[in-house]
C-alpha cells in the first residue's frame, strides 16, 4: 500500500450508503410520529425479551370491535398488556370512548395521558386517577402464560372492570 491510499477517507458503497440512509430515515419516521401515524400497529416493534407479540391488524380489528360493543358510546376500555387493541381501538375512534393502555414497555410512553406504566408483578401499583372498578371492559393479554402471571394479572383486572373483561392467551 502507497502513503496516499492510507490517507484517503473510508467511503461505503452506492449500496451499502442507500441501506444506511434507509434505516436512518426508519429511525426518524419512528421519533417523528405524530396525528394518526402512531396508532399504526407495528409502529413500535414486538420485542420478544418483553414477551411482545403484536396481533394482526384483522385480530386487533376484531378485538377493537368487540371491546367498543361491550363498552358502549363513552365509554372507558382499559388495554392491559394489549398495545395492538389500543392502538386499532385508537385508529377507529379518537373522541367516543376512554381509553387507556397498561403497558410496561415505556416506549408506549408517547400515548400521554392514556399510557399507565404496568408491571404485573405489581399488579395494583396504579396512579391515583385509575379509580376501581372505572372501566366499563378491560382488554388483557398476559404477557407470559404462567400461573403467577395471570394470578396478578386477574388482580389488576378485578380492581379496573366493572365487570366485563375480555381475556386473550
Amino acid at each position: 500500500m502507497s502513503d496516499s491510499e492510507d490517507d484517503e477517507t473510508p467511503q461505503l458503497s452506492a449500496h451499502t450508503l442507500a441501506a444506511l440512509q434507509e434505516f436512518y430515515a426508519e429511525q426518524k419516521q419512528q421519533t417523528d410520529l405524530s396525528g394518526d401515524d402512531k396508532y399504526n400497529i407495528g409502529i413500535v416493534e414486538e420485542n420478544w425479551q418483553l414477551s411482545q407479540f403484536w396481533y394482526s391488524q384483522e385480530t386487533a380489528l376484531q378485538l377493537a370491535q368487540e371491546a367498543i360493543a361491550a363498552a358502549g358510546e363513552g365509554g372507558r376500555i382499559a388495554c392491559v398488556s394489549a398495545p395492538s387493541v389500543y392502538q386499532k381501538l385508537r385508529e377507529l375512534h379518537r373522541e367516543d370512548f376512554s381509553i387507556y393502555i397498561f403497558e410496561y414497555d415505556k416506549r408506549f410512553a408517547m400515548y400521554g395521558e392514556e399510557f399507565i406504566f404496568y408491571d404485573y408483578n405489581n399488579p395494583l401499583d396504579l396512579p391515583e386517577k385509575i379509580a376501581a372498578h372505572s372501566f366499563d371492559i378491560v382488554i388483557a393479554d398476559p404477557p407470559y402464560l404462567s400461573e403467577e402471571c395471570l394470578r396478578k394479572t386477574s388482580e389488576t383486572i378485578r380492581y379496573l372492570t366493572q365487570g366485563k373483561i375480555l381475556l386473550c392467551t
